[in-house]
């Protein structure tokens, strides 16, 4: 199953989005962020909105959808998803793939396991994770009451920052979630706000958009 995560270089655009900026929605130069997508080839993008709608892709569209997670079981079509801290999640199979925006919104509607269960019915039967990079639970601080909330569901989801404050970490949360669904999974160790290789909303705001991009 042909994957990728691109990282910041080898776009085009300047300033906080250098350079391989693919997000339309940060402020970039329009045209420069369609010239850094043709470097990744033609993929079916999507309008992420933190919610847990998936659409089928049967073609790649200029249609954007506005959803957070893409399947497809068609070989010519490749899907993206956009991340700068969120998990950017990439599902394969022999039948099917999937490219999946797993935030802490996502974590909390399960949008992953909806993704699972829809390339399930389309007849998936071996699926494989592959997580990429994204925020680590040392550097996800949020509020203690937002942790108590996403540990209610997902008690993996239990981290603390380097200075002893509560965090999530989304990853490990993910992880259990796939396990308990008898999903096999393969997890990348970079975290977008320590590694300046990517862009971290967390880290500088604006900044650009990179992808986990997936296809059969």
């Amino acid at each position: 199953m042909p994957h990728l995560f691109t990282d910041r270089r080898g776009g085009s655009s300047l300033g906080v989005y250098e350079s391989l900026n693919l997000a339309l929605h940060v402020g970039d130069d329009p045209a420069v962020v369609a010239a850094n997508r043709e470097v990744i080839g033609s993929a079916q993008f999507m309008n992420q909105v933190h919610g847990d709608q998936i659409a089928i892709i049967e073609a790649v569209s200029s249609e954007i959808p506005t959803c957070d997670g893409l399947i497809t079981t068609k070989a010519s079509v490749a899907l993206a998803v956009m991340v700068a801290d969120c998990i950017p999640l990439l599902l394969v199979s022999k039948e099917s793939v999937g490219a999946i925006h797993v935030g802490r919104a996502g974590l909390v509607n399960r949008i992953a396991l909806k993704a699972i269960q829809t390339m399930r019915s389309l007849g998936s039967i071996d699926i494989h994770a592959i997580l990429g990079p994204s925020i680590c639970g040392a550097c996800y601080e949020v509020p203690f009451e937002m942790q108590q909330e996403v540990m209610q569901e997902h008690p993996r989801a239990f981290a603390t920052t380097r200075k002893g404050t509560p965090a999530l970490d989304l990853p490990k949360a993910l992880i259990a979630d796939l396990v308990s669904v008898g999903v096999s999974y393969e997890a990348s160790t970079i975290c977008t706000y320590e590694d300046q290789m990517y862009f971290s909303h967390r880290r500088t705001n604006p900044t650009g958009r990179f992808a986990g991009v997936v296809s059969l």
